[in-house]
């Protein structure tokens, strides 16, 4: 079983992308971010076509998030509860599987802008109540996943220049701190659960060659509770799709679970 997260910067511009993706790598789930669309806008039927149900919370122009599923969805949750946020930013469903309900949780984490900004202080907040969140979910499914652009660069080694980067936005300790809390309820980071090659992100800027001279960081994620880190078996970043044509900046991160 194979499940997936894509920052996939505009679904409308990358849908065919998405389908070519996912022709290449059926994967089981996956959940994307920033679709920058609306639910009326949704394609639906071209994903249905393509083997997947999905469950979708859209916004114009910002933000938005789905689940794409080859196996029946149950208990969509969208948005925290709770939490007074007009932003499309998380959502959650129930894969029933053959191995049994798996919770899938599907997250574009606020960007935060910079340490000083209002955009930050928003960030820890919206943290802090993910978290709870978090933790509540965890309590009903033993097998729970939570997938997603987090924007935070959990340690130095997930940054292209960690000492210049230092105390920026996605390297300030108050978010590495709320990812370790996240790994304190219990979830582990798939991808560190497995020897992986220096340097390996999976974001890379457009500007200045970002991607050629792969001067990235690794700020999707896909974290696991007990029950599946038990059954994880793989962990990699799909670098391939950066390297299409008007690409997103954000590659594919895909877990195998026997």
């Amino acid at each position: 079983m194979k499940l997936a997260t894509w920052n996939i910067n505009s679904l409308n511009v990358r849908l065919p992308q998405l389908l070519d993706w996912l022709q290449a790598n059926p994967v089981d789930a996956i959940g994307l971010q920033e679709l920058k669309l609306t639910d009326d806008k949704f394609p639906f039927m071209e994903l249905e076509a393509a083997g997947y149900q999905a469950v979708c919370h859209g916004q114009k122009t910002y933000n938005g998030v789905a689940i794409l599923s080859r196996h029946p969805m149950q208990d969509v949750v969208r948005n925290i509860p709770g939490l007074d946020d007009e932003q499309a930013r998380v959502i959650a469903a129930t894969l029933q599987t053959p191995q049994g309900p798996v919770r899938l949780i599907n997250c574009y984490f606020v960007n935060g802008q910079a340490p000083d900004s209002d955009k930050f202080a928003y960030k820890l907040r919206w943290l802090a109540a993910l978290e709870a969140f978090v933790q509540a979910e965890m309590a009903q499914h033993p097998q729970l996943v939570l997938v997603g652009d987090f924007n935070v660069a959990p340690e130095d080694r997930d940054s292209y220049d960690p000492e210049g980067l230092r105390g920026t936005i996605h390297h300030t300790p108050e978010e590495r701190a709320h990812f370790q809390r996240l790994l304190d309820l219990g979830l582990t980071d798939a991808f560190r659960m497995f020897e992986q090659p220096e340097k390996s992100f999976s974001w890379w800027d457009y500007r200045m060659l970002g991607f050629q001279k792969n001067r990235g960081l690794r700020i999707d994620h896909i974290l696991v509770s007990p029950a599946l880190k038990a059954r994880t078996t793989a962990c990699v970043v799909d670098r391939t799709p950066r390297k299409n044509k008007q690409p997103s900046d954000h590659a594919p991160v895909v877990v195998t679970l026997g």
